[in-house]
């Protein structure tokens, strides 16, 4: 597995608060889709020579 890019105990914390608990492939996956939109964002700011930081308009 790569890395983890949420913080799991968060992730369980908002679900459990709901009544719900995680299957043990729900963090990778979550992690995963993140990554997906991280890498949307960067090749989004990278088509745009002038910008070098990502923001919340680049979701």
């Amino acid at each position: 597995m790569a890395d983890t890019l949420v913080v799991v105990s968060k992730i369980k914390k908002v679900v459990k608060e709901q009544g719900l608990r995680t299957g043990g492939d729900y963090i990778e996956a979550l992690s995963k889709k993140v990554e997906a939109i991280i890498t949307e964002s960067v090749n989004k700011v990278k088509a745009d020579n002038k910008k070098k930081t990502l923001g919340a308009e680049d979701l």
